[in-house]
């Protein structure tokens, strides 16, 4: 067991002594409950999330909500990752008093510094949005522009960045818009999400380089028809969202496949097996492309009754994979790829640069601290064989990078994670499931 797993400390990845065989169950989707949040707190009615995922995101994201007069009271059930949420709707309507001014938190919560501002436009306040040091730094002029092209007043001091304020009418007008979404599919969805309140609803147009992570935007459209919202793709880079009455929902919320891909690397890492129980036979989820990911590595994978089972090759491949559907999963793919056989190349994900840090920067510097022989390219990165050695991989407060460094750990003695604890973004206890993955029988939990 590795050192404290708090902010700054080292953690002691450990290696494993043999193949992995375990069962893990993952937490909810983070990217499903907090669309599912932020439609709860817009509905007519209440709606409850069974098994939400509880973690740093989707409390930042409740936090945002209940600024805005959203609700939440915990409820029975949900499982062991933590209680069922009910989502009481913000009650809109006429302000009674004086103007208020509200602060939200988006930590560095992509979902919250992008969805909720649309949502606060709905509020008759001025609502100022911040967040997380590094937060600062991620592309927010999309959001911005697309609320001004709206008729809202934001004010950014030109920065195009956080933080900034919307000064909510308590009325969005809605209509047609186009924006350049090529930075992240988080633009599309945000004026999505809230679109069904404005009053002539949204068609919504992108007009710039590809949008990365389509599946996003598919999901975003899937959960407002789940809600009742006339919501569709009529043509190619662009949607539609008629306006109308968002209904209240009860929903199960699938397991988070993108977190799940750390643990069944362990599997391709280690020669072992490992089974994910709850995957479902459909999803509008980007993690559900592991099954070719991993077997592109050279792994088995089978899919049988909502479990999904990776077992691990001899040898783990080079790939040469276009991961812009599902740039979430590059990390993990790194990893991987630093442990191969043979050359690697991940394409189409530089939109990784803006993420919770520049991740194409940070994998290739802490893959080659460790020896390693990666390099970026123009839109992903390339690595090469070499043999690896322990030392200090940091994490750059990015969760994905803190796993990437779990699965390296694996095979390489002496790797030490910095600041674990950013694990806690999507997946709170991660150094335990880590921990009970390797020692099913005997593990009470990691650092």
């Amino acid at each position: 067991m590795g050192p404290s797993a708090g902010s700054g400390r080292l953690w002691q990845a450990p290696v494993a002594a043999e193949p992995v065989s375990a069962t893990v169950a993952v937490p909810g989707s983070k990217s499903l409950t907090n669309r599912y949040l932020l439609l709860g707190a817009l509905a007519e009615a209440p709606s409850r999330l069974r098994a939400p995922l509880h973690s740093r995101d989707s409390s930042l994201m409740m936090s945002a909500l209940q600024q805005l007069g959203a609700g939440f009271e915990e409820e029975p059930g949900g499982g062991p990752f933590g209680p069922d949420l009910t989502v009481i709707p913000i009650p809109f309507g006429p302000a009674a008093g004086s103007r208020r001014h509200l602060q939200v938190d988006c930590g560095l919560a992509g979902t919250v510094m992008r969805f909720v501002p649309p949502v606060a436009a709905l509020v008759a306040a001025d609502v100022t949005f911040d967040g997380d040091p590094h937060a600062r730094k991620r592309p927010m002029g999309p959001t911005i522009d697309g609320l001004r092209g709206l008729g809202i007043d934001v004010d950014d001091d030109g920065s195009s960045s956080l933080p900034f304020t919307v000064h909510g009418a308590g009325n969005v007008d809605g209509g047609e818009l186009t924006v350049d979404a090529s930075a992240s599919s988080q633009f599309v969805s945000a004026l999505l999400l809230a679109a069904a309140r404005f009053g002539k609803g949204l068609m919504l147009h992108h007009d710039g380089p590809p949008v990365p992570s389509l599946p996003h935007v598919e999901m975003t459209l899937s959960v407002l028809r789940e809600a009742g919202v006339d919501a569709s793709m009529p043509a190619k880079d662009s949607w539609l969202v008629q306006p109308g009455p968002i209904r209240g929902f009860d929903v199960p919320v699938e397991p988070d496949l993108s977190n799940a891909g750390p643990f069944l690397a362990a599997a391709v890492v280690t020669g072992g097996s490992i089974t994910v129980p709850g995957w479902p036979e459909t999803t509008t989820q980007g993690g559900n492309q592991w099954r070719e990911i991993l077997s592109a590595f050279g792994a088995q994978v089978e899919y049988d009754d909502g479990r999904l089972r990776v077992s691990g090759p001899g040898t783990i491949s080079g790939v040469d994979l276009d991961m812009s559907a599902a740039g979430e999963l590059a990390p993990t793919a790194a990893a991987l790829a630093s442990l191969a056989s043979a050359p690697s190349r991940l394409r189409g994900i530089g939109h990784l640069r803006g993420h919770e840090t520049d991740r194409l920067a940070a994998l290739v510097t802490e893959i080659n601290r460790l020896g390693g022989d990666a390099a970026e390219t123009g839109d992903g990165i390339t690595i090469t064989p070499a043999r690896l050695h322990g030392g200090v991989f940091h994490t750059y407060d990015d969760h994905r990078m803190a796993t990437a460094g779990a699965i390296i750990g694996l095979a390489v003695d002496g790797v030490e994670v910095e600041n674990i604890a950013t694990t806690a973004k999507t997946m709170p206890d991660f150094p335990g499931m880590w921990q009970r993955m390797l020692d099913p029988e005997g593990s009470t939990g990691g650092a």
